[in-house]
Formats: C-alpha cells, structure tokens, sequence
C-alpha cells in the first residue's frame, strides 16, 4: 500500500478525485438535459407570444400559460423549405423540433444558396407557428435569423393572415452593440413593424430598413425607420428578413399560405 506520503499516493488520490468529479458532472449534465431542453423550448414559445402580441416584452410569462396558449390557440407545423409544403401533422413533433440544431447537423440540413444575410446552412424543415381564433389562422409566425455585425441575431416574424401585413417582430438572441445595433432588441424600435407590408404586388421581398425615419404604415408600407448610428446592423436586417421571405426560405410556403391560407 502507497505511503500518503508519497508521490504515487498523491497522484492515485488525485486521479480518483478526478474521475469521481467527471462522473458527477456527467450524471449532472444527463440528468439536467430534459430540463435545459424544457427550458430552451418554453423560452423560444415565450418569444413566439411576444412576436404575435400575445405577451409583452419581459413579461413574466408561467410555463401552464404557454402550454394553454399552445394547447388552444397555436398549432406548430413543420415546413419542408425546399417545397414549401407542409409536413403530414404527426409525422415529427413540431414543438419539440429544433431549428437551430438541425441546421447545424450536416445529416438534417444542406448548404445555403448564395446569400448577403450570411446564411451557410439551411435546415430542411423549418417550424411555422399558425396562430388561431374561432378554429380560423389570425397570423402566421415564422423564424428569421441572419448575420448581424458582430454575430447571428436570432428572431421571429409574424404576419397577419394575409401573408403580407407584419402583425409583430421579436429579436430574442443578438449581440449587437448596445445603444445602437442593440436597439433591435427594444420594443418601441420592433413596433414599429407592425402594419407595415412585407411584399410588394409582385409578391416580392420588398420590406426595409432605411437611414433615417419612414411614414406612417398606411402611407409607407415598406420602409422602417433605421437606428441612428447603426447603419450595418439596419442592413443586416433588411437582408436577412428578405431572405427568409424569399423563396430560398419561407418565401413558397408563404405563397401557398397567401393563397391557400394552409393550417
């Protein structure tokens, strides 16, 4: 038996600390797992509720609200970006999917068409949020996200169920400079979105960020005031928004939803 003296003991005591610690954090991380994933799902839903008005910003919102809300009035379905269809209800849990996962798994996603919103990867299925009232879709929520100037910004878009009218924003994961990129985060800037258009009669893209302030939504459908002194972070978000409402994302699910209104 070793001395405790000894440097053999002080290296057999070491590693045994050592791997009863490793142990414990991996009992730890497995056993936490199912919760972070709860938690990750209950805090992307909450900002999918702030998106389409049905909770404020920084609202305290309880997990049995959202579940209510997802139970009664808001039916997630699966996209295939690819066609624009919607996938057989089902088939995969929609709630549970995760986007942002699946795009960085090479066996769930492909390579981005050429793009200025700094996409490299799409998922090939992409969640759609159809939000209800009186067993009809009132709007359409759908995720956004894109190369901001100092990193991705992660956010949800939600349109009115004519396809074009934008009903909300939320922007709940971006690093842009605080005081000006960061304002994209505030919900006076994210307001005023709402009632402004986000294609054209062509059924083009055509929603965007200016320098400076636009009209009012009835005069200046298109145009959003930009954020002073954020002139690369108001163009990011022009092109990532145009992106997603493109055909290279949503942009054929959302003309078959336009025509269709698909639930």
């Amino acid at each position: 038996m070793a001395k405790l003296e000894s440097p053999r003991y002080t290296f057999l005591f070491a590693t045994a600390v050592c791997v009863v610690c490793a142990l414990m954090v991996s009992v730890a991380a497995v056993s936490l797992q199912p919760r972070q994933k709860a938690s990750a799902r209950l805090y992307m839903e909450k900002n999918v509720l702030i998106a389409a008005g049905l909770a404020k910003p920084g609202q305290d919102v309880e997990i049995g609200e959202v579940e209510k809300y997802f139970e009664k009035d808001i039916k997630a379905r699966l996209v295939d970006l690819a066609t624009g269809e919607l996938l057989p209800e089902g088939k995969v849990d929609a709630r549970a999917y995760d986007q942002r996962a699946a795009r960085r798994d090479p066996g769930t996603s492909r390579a981005a068409p050429p793009n200025n919103a700094g996409i490299g990867r799409l998922p090939k299925y992409g969640v759609a949020y159809f939000v209800m009232k009186g067993g009809q879709v009132e709007q359409v929520v759908i995720a956004i996200e894109g190369l901001g100037m100092w990193g991705t910004v992660y956010g949800f878009l939600a349109l009115d169920r004519d396809g074009i009218t934008v009903r909300g924003l939320t922007y709940y994961d971006q690093k842009e400079t605080p005081g000006l990129g960061g304002e994209i985060g505030n919900p006076a800037w994210q307001a005023l979105w709402k009632g402004r258009h986000a294609y054209d009669s062509a059924g083009l893209p055509a929603i965007v960020v200016i320098k400076g302030q636009a009209g009012p939504p009835d005069k200046d459908p298109f145009r959003v005031d930009g954020m002073s002194g954020a002139t690369i972070t108001s163009n990011a978000i022009t092109r990532l928004t145009r992106f997603w409402l493109s055909d290279d994302g949503y942009g054929k699910f959302l003309k078959r939803f336009r025509e269709k209104g698909l639930a």
